[in-house]
């Protein structure tokens, strides 16, 4: 008798090679707790519908519990020459129950059963990418409490731009990440549909109740179209597109603590446990964490391009291309949740430099912009207080000062509305308090970020 669940059409064996190259085993395997958890909704809906006997659906599911524990154990034999874990599992199970086993795979075919067990995965790696997010939201809000009152120069072009407060720079990326969970569970919608009933592409002549094996594997909807069915491979790019933006957050994050720990800037000093030195140049220590988490959002995005171009010429229904769909998910699986962990770990114990940052206020004219609004304010129209403000600019350069060391008879060379009371205008702190409008880096506005995250983490548990 063939090894093969199809061969009764066959009268040869596979070449050798051909095993090898087409099987699946060594991978899907990773799989086996949704293919029994899937297997076990089956025969309990294939029992309660009559289409098999209760007892022998109680049997299988025995025999799967077995089946579950061996594998868990280590005791489980992996057979290659069984192609898949889906025919892995039910050799087994067979063994254990006898003749019974044959039953298992009545109303259904491999195509709805892997696109369940793949569903079921994914369903379960994203609701974890969303605890990791969670976790990374609440420390750097946690960060952002404890800098509320330190200022550093906020940038457009990577050139100085008006101050913020560094609660206003962590908060920036904690909606980033707020919005990579929120975006998960939009995903999450599309994820938890139940393919199984489809079998093969067309349905099944068999009397089954499809929504009772969706309820009993947590999915709150079944298929709507049999052939879309088994050949929806959407809910993988999507769970990794989700995956891309993630890893795209966290390499801009990466981007500025590279910067940031450069001495140049030396606003932030790397913890030992987090970085790493050089083979040749003692004094070093590198953001290797973050350049790696920085060079392995490609990885992700290598795997969206995989799934994308290995689905973009099917036909309908199912294609043997579609076995490539798991292992970039995997890849990518393992990189974004690592990622998202080390970098929560990282940021609870990295070292703020207050005082390094402080002192950039001073570099590059940051008060510009105050300087021109405090004008406008007075009644200058704003383009005639931008050039003002810029002339000041160009005289405190030309002399080596800052413009707040200018004198208030220099400033009022650029407009006689400049009075005394310019210069507590023209002071960091005044710069970051008076914007404060709803989502500014002002102190209430501030307070308002941290209360709506605090509130939404807490709806979380």
């Amino acid at each position: 008798m063939s090894e093969k669940m199809w061969g009764g059409r066959f009268h040869e064996a596979a070449a050798a090679s051909l095993e090898e190259y087409t099987q699946s085993e060594s991978f899907d395997r990773a799989l086996f707790r949704e293919d029994i958890a899937g297997s076990k909704a089956h025969a309990a809906m294939l029992g309660a519908c009559g289409v098999i006997a209760p007892e022998e659906a109680a049997t299988l599911i025995r025999g799967l519990d077995q089946v579950l524990a061996e594998i868990e154990s280590g005791a489980f034999q992996w057979r290659r020459e069984l192609e898949d874990v889906h025919m892995n599992v039910e050799r087994r199970l067979t063994e254990i129950v006898g003749p019974v086993g044959g039953k298992l795979h009545t109303a259904r075919s491999r195509n709805d059963q892997v696109a369940l067990d793949f569903r079921l995965h994914v369903a379960a790696r994203l609701e974890a990418w969303r605890g990791e997010l969670a976790r990374l939201v609440a420390v750097l809000a946690g960060r952002a409490e404890e800098h509320r009152d330190t200022l550093l120069p906020g940038c457009t072009h990577m050139q100085p731009a008006p101050p913020v407060s560094l609660a206003q720079h962590l908060l920036a990326y904690a909606q980033m990440f707020r919005r990579d969970h929120e975006r998960l569970a939009d995903c999450l919608k599309r994820v938890r549909v139940s393919p199984l009933g489809a079998a093969a592409l067309a349905g099944t002549t068999y009397a089954i109740d499809p929504a009772k094996v969706a309820a009993s594997v947590g999915f709150p909807a079944t298929f709507a179209n049999s052939m879309d069915a088994v050949s929806d491979r959407d809910f993988a790019i999507e769970a990794v597109f989700c995956g891309s933006l993630v890893m795209l957050h966290l390499s801009r994050l990466c981007e500025e603590l590279i910067y940031w720990a450069n001495p140049n800037f030396g606003y932030v000093r790397l913890p030992d446990a987090y970085s790493t030195g050089s083979s040749i140049m003692p004094q070093k220590k590198n953001p290797d964490v973050c350049e790696l988490m920085r060079g392995k959002t490609g990885r992700v995005y290598g795997a969206l391009t995989s799934l994308l171009t290995l689905m973009k010429g099917l036909p309908l229904t199912y294609n043997r291309d579609m076995q490539e769909d798991k292992e970039p998910f995997f890849d990518a699986d393992r990189t974004v949740r690592a990622s998202v962990s080390i970098m929560a770990d990282m940021l609870g114990v990295l070292e703020f430099l207050p005082a390094n940052m402080r002192r950039a206020l001073d570099r590059g004219f940051l008060n510009a912009t105050e300087l021109a609004d405090y004008l406008a304010a007075k009644g200058l129209p704003f383009r005639e207080a931008h050039h003002a403000a810029g002339a000041a600019v160009a005289l405190a350069e030309s002399r080596g000062v800052r413009l707040e060391d200018l004198s208030l008879e220099d400033l009022r060379g650029f407009s006689d509305l400049v009075a005394a009371d310019v210069f507590a205008v023209l002071r960091p702190e005044a710069a970051v308090a008076r914007r404060n409008m709803s989502g500014g880096t002002g102190p209430e506005p501030v307070t308002a970020q941290l209360a709506m995250l605090r509130t939404w983490l807490a709806s979380l548990s």
